[in-house]
């Protein structure tokens, strides 16, 4: 009798299956929205379909990044289950307004609403699934989560392409809004309450949620684990934009090959980084995740150096390697923020993250436009350059050492008074006996080696 791959024990956990569930049809309806949006911007533009569909990138980015901290912050107040619930009721209702589209500022418009919910569905479901996970199912659960994402991302396309050939562009539009109403119907059903006790006033006043928002860069910044994984994700970005712009452009242009083998070229990418979720899942918990987001931040950038000058198996190879290695950026960091930061504060960890993670692309994408614009011939190899360059800094200059590691949770957000038995350095004149609320850091006497 064969038993249960680990990456899927998760999955016996009612709650977590539910949840993941949930978010697998969210993803579906994703790949429904920008495949219809490619489709319906060629309509509607013809061969200038791309200058509208990256300005809704654009758009979609920018969302992330200004409204996910803010996102977190309320995360971490309010009922989890009913963020998720509303967002894709939210989504449900403006994607049907898609059908209805004859201009293209009309496009972004609805692009940009949509997004301002994904904005704040997508870091509350990651910060939920501590709420709905064991501590052991929790690294495969994350796992499995990142897998079905990267592997949708290489199917989702062409599923929805079958669905849009045989339905209709703007047909296809209604089965988007349908998967964002079963997604909240399932999310909807979970018992209770997805909701973080917090001892402080739930009162959201505009210096509240500021502070809020502090708190999750603090976390992220100031905890020299964490930050070291953000400046990964730093090169993984500029890498990974590197792959995602100028690819086409070589393929096509370069190899003189067709839509096809750029097709194949992307999707090996996918694929790569599907397997490496799935490897993940089944590595034991004590692994380093600093190790691992270093080697794969250098593993993807080292796929860029030589892919100027290779084949269609070349390249097929390099960026299954990059799609590795951006995996193992992205799903070791966010299990780092589970492991170092207390389940109170993780939604607006998780905010942060995501909006900063999302703000190194807002760099990115330019500059491998301006690479590929000006320097074809060396596209792949400026980006891998810069990002050894980063990649080298980061080691240098901020690489943790084993004095900062300590045990799980260590980061939280808590009220105490000051007395001869609690005394440590704040910012600010902190009277003794004073009652406050502060974020903070308690070191534990035993090592945990991320």
């Amino acid at each position: 009798m064969f038993s249960t791959p680990r990456l899927f024990q998760c999955l016996k956990n009612p709650l977590f299956a539910r949840l993941y569930s949930a978010q697998t049809i969210n993803l579906i309806g994703d790949a429904l929205t920008w495949l219809g949006l490619a489709l319906l911007a060629f309509e509607l533009a013809g061969e200038n379909a791309g200058v509208i569909l990256s300005a809704a990138l654009t758009l979609r980015v920018t969302a992330y990044v200004v409204l996910s901290p803010l996102a977190g912050a309320i995360a971490d107040r309010a009922d989890r289950k009913q963020i998720m619930v509303v967002t894709h009721l939210a989504r449900m209702v403006i994607v049907c307004l898609l059908p209805f589209v004859t201009q293209p500022w009309q496009i972004y418009v609805i692009v940009l609403a949509v997004n301002v919910f994904s904005a704040f569905s997508t870091p509350t479901y990651t910060a939920t699934i501590p709420l709905v996970a064991t501590q052991a199912e929790y690294l495969p659960a994350l796992a499995l989560s990142s897998a079905t994402y990267q592997l949708l991302g290489v199917l989702g396309p062409g599923l929805a392409g079958s669905i849009a050939a045989f339905v209709g562009t703007r047909q296809v539009f209604w089965l988007d809004g349908l998967t964002f109403l079963i997604a909240a119907i399932l999310v909807f059903t979970l018992p209770g309450q997805l909701r973080v006790t917090q001892n402080q006033p739930n009162a959201r006043t505009v210096r509240r949620t500021w502070q809020d928002i502090r708190t999750g860069t603090t976390c992220l910044f100031a905890d020299p684990l964490i930050r070291h994984a953000l400046l990964m994700q730093l090169v993984a970005a500029i890498a990974g934009a590197a792959v995602l712009v100028n690819t086409v452009s070589y393929v096509q242009g370069t190899l003189d090959l067709g839509k096809l083998e750029y097709g194949w070229v992307m999707a090996a990418f996918g694929i790569g980084a599907t397997l490496a979720s799935v490897g993940l899942g089944s590595f034991s918990p004590t692994v380093s995740k600093t190790m691992l987001t270093r080697l794969g931040a250098i593993l993807i950038v080292l796929a860029l150096l030589p892919a100027n000058w290779v084949g269609l198996g070349g390249l097929l190879l390099l960026w299954s390697a990059a799609g590795i290695g951006q995996t193992l950026v992205n799903v070791p960091t966010q299990t780092l923020i589970a492991d170092r930061v207390d389940v109170d504060v993780q939604g607006r960890v998780y905010g942060a993250q995501f909006a900063w993670s999302h703000f190194w692309w807002v760099f990115a994408y330019p500059l491998a436009a301006w690479l590929g614009g000006h320097f074809p011939a060396w596209a792949f190899l400026g980006s891998g350059l810069i990002g050894i360059v980063i990649w080298c800094i980061a080691q240098l200059r901020w690489q943790p050492t084993d004095h900062h590691a300590f045990n799980d949770r260590l980061w939280h957000d808590h009220a105490h008074e000051h007395d001869e038995h609690h005394q440590h350095f704040h910012r600010g004149n902190v009277a003794t006996a004073a009652h406050h609320r502060h974020l903070h850091f308690h070191l534990s006497l035993s090592s945990d080696h991320h």
